[in-house]
C-alpha cells in the first residue's frame, strides 16, 4: 500500500486496436521474410557472397555461421513467445552489419532501418512490450 494510504492500481497493458495489431504483423511478416531470405542466400555459399565476406575481411567459416546465427535470431523474433529476446538479438546483429559497412565505407542506412521496423512492428504487435515501455 502506498504511503498516502491509496491502493495501488495494478499496471494494465496498453489495448490495441485491429488496425495497430495488422500493422504490427505486416511490418514484422515483412522483417522476417526478408532476413529469412538473407539467412537462406547466405546458407548457399553463392561465390559472390563467399567473395564479399573475404573482401569484409571475414574468414570463409563464418560465411556458414553468420546466416545460421542470422537464422536463429529471426526465428525467435518470429515466435511470439520469444519474439522480444529475438528483437534484442537481432538488434545486435544488425548492428555487426552495420559496423561491417561503416568499415567497408559502404553506405549502412539500411541495417539500421531493418532495425527500427523490427521494434516498430513488435511495438505496434505486442501488448507486453508496450505495457513494458509505455507503463514505467
Amino acid at each position: 500500500m502506498p504511503a498516502d494510504g491509496q491502493s495501488a492500481a495494478p499496471a494494465t497493458a496498453p489495448t490495441s486496436s485491429k488496425g495497430m495489431l495488422w500493422t504490427g504483423r505486416v511490418l514484422s511478416g515483412l522483417v522476417i521474410l526478408f532476413l529469412l531470405m538473407g539467412g537462406v542466400i547466405g546458407l548457399m555459399k553463392i561465390p559472390e557472397n563467399v567473395e564479399k565476406f573475404k573482401q569484409y575481411g571475414y574468414p570463409a567459416e563464418s560465411g556458414t555461421w553468420i546466416p545460421v546465427t542470422l537464422l536463429t535470431c529471426t526465428l525467435l523474433y518470429a515466435i511470439p513467445r520469444t519474439a522480444i529476446l529475438g528483437a534484442i538479438l537481432l538488434t545486435g546483429y544488425l548492428g555487426g552489419a552495420t559496423a561491417t559497412h561503416v568499415r567497408a565505407g559502404e553506405p549502412f542506412f539500411f541495417p539500421i532501418v531493418v532495425g527500427v521496423v523490427a521494434w516498430l512492428g513488435l511495438f505496434l504487435r505486442d501488448s507486453r512490450l508496450r505495457s513494458l515501455l509505455l507503463n514505467p
